[in-house]
C-alpha cells in the first residue's frame, strides 16, 4: 500500500512553499499584489504548506475557501496567473524529486485556472471565460 511519502515528504512540500513565495515576494510584478494583500506572510506560508501537503501527500490539513480571497482581489488578469504560473514552474525546476515536481506542476496549473474562471465568472458575468494561457 502506497503511503503519503511515496511521492514526497512534508519537507519538501515546505520547501517548494517557501521556495516558490520567495520568488513571488521578490517578483517586481507579483510582490506587490501580494504584499499589500498579505498582512502575516508566516501565517500565510503556513497554511500554504497546509493546502499543498493537503494536495500532494492527501494529508487533510487544510480547510479554506480561497476562491472567495481570489475573486475579491482588484484588477487580476490572465497575465497575473501566467507570471505565478511562471515563478511556480521555475521552483519546481530545482526540484529533484522529479515525480514530485511533475504533479505539483500539474495542480499549479489547475488551480491559476479555476481561479481565473472563477475570477471571471464573479467579476464579469456578462463575458465568456478566457483560458490563462489564451486571454
Amino acid at each position: 500500500m502506497a503511503t503519503r511519502d511515496d511521492l514526497c515528504t512534508e519537507e519538501e512540500v515546505a520547501k517548494l512553499v517557501y521556495d516558490f513565495y520567495d520568488l513571488v515576494r521578490a517578483d517586481n510584478t507579483l510582490g506587490p499584489i501580494f504584499n499589500e494583500h498579505i498582512q502575516d506572510w508566516d501565517k500565510h506560508l503556513g497554511r500554504m504548506v497546509q493546502f499543498w501537503s493537503s494536495m500532494l501527500r492527501g494529508t487533510g490539513t487544510y480547510n479554506g475557501t480561497p476562491m472567495p480571497v481570489h475573486i475579491a482581489l482588484p484588477n487580476l488578469s490572465a497575465e497575473l496567473f501566467q507570471q505565478w504560473l511562471g515563478l511556480f514552474h521555475q521552483t519546481v525546476q530545482a526540484i529533484p524529486n522529479r515525480a514530485f515536481a511533475e504533479k505539483a506542476e500539474e495542480f499549479a496549473h489547475r488551480i491559476a485556472r479555476s481561479l481565473w474562471y472563477g475570477y471571471q465568472l464573479y467579476n464579469k458575468p456578462e463575458t465568456s471565460p478566457t483560458e490563462v494561457f489564451n486571454a
